[in-house]
């Protein structure tokens, strides 16, 4: 009886080892170039897979994604996707700063563990070596949940597939989804913003279909480069469910700004009356509003759209006011942000504070933009490499800039440097960062590896006093923020996450030209607990071509 008994034992513990892995999802994609017109005149661009925008992949929480990726371009290759959290594994991050690119006409095996909490969007950041990422092809990846985390969300509007181009009309009761960027923009980029929904037909035909009474779920995303967008449909509300990756409580709202780099899950119910309706997009904060149209339909209904758009909002004072009425649902049943979990951020003493001002000037008589006086400038190892290998000496030095600008800074007189850009925290120290911006353009911050709590926006510079109007309760944990003109942001997060990060502004031009940098995070533990070993397959470049790989960590 009691070996029947340990029989039994043994087998269901065998069965529990057995469905501990979580599925792996293969994919092989081709990098080539091509012919592409999103704005409308032909020009070079970067494909994935022949296809522009690239391939969509649809996964579950945890799932692991394996990438055969072929580089065929005439300059080597780099893929990061944006929003998606490389739980101790900033090997797998895809940035100049963490991975050597592949080089033309190889192949690289990329074996990518994804950490996304309940349904989040993300979307890839090709990384051409020239920096043709005007004229490159991302990718859309939605994660559902898994059923260990549960949507609040009625079944109805389980999420489908995101898109970063136009997908098919759906008429089932699963969320059509969207993105409103280059891909949205494409039908009519240079038509100004106007009362006229014919001119902004770009060809009358639907490109969703709902059912009267049913409820779709929409996916926005501005993967653009530089311009936030305001999104609306004509004679729907839209009740804001998600955002970038966290649950929201469900407010709704006639126009959402979404600023670069970040997505939003809307709601939206079919209750209006059968006929054709547009989706509008729109530019915000530039002096040239440029606007696009496309049309959703009701089934069995070929009545066309009414004749006003919808106007956008003017000001930037309403979008910050739209921003505080984001809030975080503490009730829903998700991944947290971190191992921590923290529903209790406001109460956790911070350790450090850093403040990150941009600046624009010249170095060498070229265009840079600048942090703290500090011009990001690529060393020719990536940061990762040099410091696994112990070869920082000859790449760069940390903290080359301070936690505070320079008081130069905001007389316009302080000079720029090149260098790369480094900062160290301590494992698992809280951290608040403000990002202050002195122009009068609007600025995105994106952080790879993390997920953090924006707690307060405001006017002017940031002083201590400004703490007392955070929101130290419910603020929407995501990774990615603006800062309005003139204005300050501030952001808390733990850093918990070891291994290199790159905090850049989505602003691709002010990315290209050095508005970044990197944080180092290293566990003194060195302890795969805290982070991976680099992939057997790791490409080594610069410094750290020939050295031998260091010991690897362990338990």
């Amino acid at each position: 009886m009691k070996a029947a008994a340990l029989l039994v034992l043994v087998a269901v513990l065998g069965l529990t080892a057995v469905q501990a892995e979580d599925p792996y999802l293969y994919f092989t994609w081709k990098v080539t170039y091509g012919t592409i017109a999103p704005l409308g005149v032909p020009q070079k661009g970067i494909l994935i897979d022949g296809q522009f925008p690239g391939p969509n992949i649809n996964c579950t929480t945890n799932n692991n994604i394996v990438i055969n990726l072929f580089n065929d371009l005439d300059e080597p290759f780099l893929l990061s996707w944006n929003g998606i959290q490389q739980r101790k594994n900033s090997w797998q991050d895809g940035m100049p700063g963490t991975n050597c690119p592949i080089p033309r006409g190889e192949t690289s095996l990329t074996t990518s563990r994804l950490r996304t909490r309940s349904a989040a969007s993300s979307t890839s950041r090709p990384w051409g070596c020239t920096r043709r990422r005007v004229a490159s092809a991302g990718s859309a990846l939605t994660a559902a949940s898994s059923s260990r985390s549960p949507s609040t969300l009625p079944p109805a509007t389980s999420p489908s597939s995101s898109a970063t181009g136009t997908p098919p009309a759906t008429t089932s009761s699963s969320a059509a989804s969207t993105a409103a960027g280059p891909s949205a923009a494409r039908r009519r980029p240079d038509q100004r913003q106007s009362g006229n929904a014919a001119a902004a037909a770009a060809g009358g035909q639907a490109i969703f279909s709902m059912e009267s009474g049913k409820t779709y779920r929409y996916r926005i995303c501005n993967v653009g480069l530089k311009a936030t967008l305001n999104f609306r449909i004509q004679g729907h509300a839209m009740k804001l469910v998600e955002m970038d990756g966290s649950h929201t409580v469900q407010n709704v709202y006639d126009s959402l700004d979404v600023h670069v780099g970040q997505c939003y899950s809307v709601l939206v119910a079919a209750d209006q009356a059968p006929r054709g309706y547009f989706m509008v997009v729109s530019t915000r904060f530039s002096k040239r509003v440029l606007s696009a149209a496309a049309m959703i339909g009701y089934a069995g209904s070929t009545a066309a759209p009414p004749a006003e758009l919808p106007q956008a909002p003017v000001g930037w004072a309403w979008s910050l006011n739209q921003w505080r009425s984001f809030r975080w649902n503490l009730t829903a049943s998700a991944a947290r942000p971190n191992p921590q979990g923290s529903y209790h951020y406001g109460s956790i003493n911070i350790t450090r504070t850093i403040k990150l001002a941009n600046s624009a000037g010249t170095v060498g008589g070229k265009l840079r933009y600048a942090i703290n006086g500090a011009t990001f400038q690529n060393p020719a190892t990536p940061l990762k490499l040099a410091e696994y290998f112990g070869a920082t000496g000859a790449e760069f030095k940390y903290d080359t800039i301070s936690d505070a600008p320079p008081k130069k800074l905001r007389s316009g007189a302080a000079a720029i440097r090149a260098e790369p850009i480094v900062l160290t925290s301590k494992f698992r120290d809280f951290v608040e960062i403000i990002l202050e911006n002195h122009e009068r353009s609007i600025q995105s911050y994106h952080l790879d590896g993390y997920s953090f709590f924006p707690v307060g926006m405001g006017a002017g510079r940031w002083t201590p006093e400004k703490r007392r109007s955070y929101n130290l309760m419910d603020a929407v944990s995501r990774h990615t923020i603006q800062v309005y003109p003139r204005s300050w942001s501030a952001i808390m997060l733990t850093f918990d996450n070891a291994g290199m990060w790159n905090l850049r502004s989505e602003i691709w031009e002010r990315h290209y030209l050095g508005q970044q940098l990197y944080i180092s995070v290293l566990s003194p533990a060195k302890s795969l607990r805290d982070e991976y070993n680099p992939p057997e397959n790791l490409l080594l470049c610069g410094a750290t071509k020939n050295l031998p790989l260091p010991p690897p960590y362990t338990i």
